[in-house]
């Protein structure tokens, strides 16, 4: 007797399929937060096909890499994207920056935690402020402090707004996989062995046999390898 066949989804439906659910289940608005990553420009192209009126916006710590900002203006041109940017409140950067200087973020964890308030939390809580829902490109793959993740759920966090992660099953070949196809434009650092990009200080290449989040904060414990926008 043969066998049923099963129609296993791919990981491209899988990734719809989530997000179609998550905002759904947000049942309100829902905003994608891109820090323009190889995953995230992949999940601008999925949400073209979900919800291709998915708002989407960007921190800007201030210290980004120049190469981030030009994957930022090709995909505006490309898809014409209107990129909702938020800043830093000027005032706690400026007394950061007197007070400790320009690099205190390496003296210790509790520096570093601070420089990613001023920087990324509080421009995170005020990008959030109204929304039902958030997209991000977190992989379960990246980093131990990501295995405890589910593709959707509550952002306690952050007010218990939906939290929504297409790409958490994805491996990182899978997601080059995807971009390379379609052509997609990517960060050009990635080329350069930066798997994963954040301020341009705080930022590595990493080297054979390391892990994908071994560049970012390399002075850093793996466990504490977080900026405080994920936190859990």
């Amino acid at each position: 007797m043969s066998q049923p066949i099963i129609d296993i989804p791919s990981p491209q439906q899988e990734a719809l399929d989530i997000l179609c659910r998550g905002i759904a289940s947000a049942a309100g608005p829902v905003a994608l937060a891109c820090s323009f990553s190889v995953e995230d420009v992949v999940i601008i192209n999925l949400l073209r096909e979900a919800a291709p009126k998915t708002r989407i916006f960007a921190i800007d710590t201030g210290r980004l890499n120049e190469e981030t900002y030009e994957v930022a203006e090709i995909l505006s041109m490309r898809y014409g994207i209107r990129f909702d940017w938020h800043f830093p409140e000027r005032a706690a950067v400026e007394k950061l920056e007197r007070e400790k200087g320009l690099f205190s973020f390496r003296e210790s964890l509790e520096n570093r935690h601070a420089c990613c308030r001023i920087r990324k939390v509080e421009p995170l809580q005020r990008a959030l402020a109204g929304l039902s829902g958030w997209i991000t490109g977190l992989r379960r793959e990246q980093s131990v402090t990501r295995n405890g993740l589910k593709t959707i759920e509550i952002d306690k966090t952050n007010g218990g707004i939906l939290k929504i992660n297409p790409l958490l099953d994805w491996s990182e070949a899978q997601v080059w996989d995807y971009a390379n196809a379609r052509r997609l434009p990517v960060n050009r650092l990635h080329q350069q062995d930066y798997p994963s990009i954040g301020c341009a200080p705080c930022t590595r290449a990493i080297q054979p046999g390391e892990d994908s989040r071994a560049g970012r904060w390399w002075w850093e414990n793996p466990e504490h390898k977080e900026c405080g926008l994920h936190r859990r």
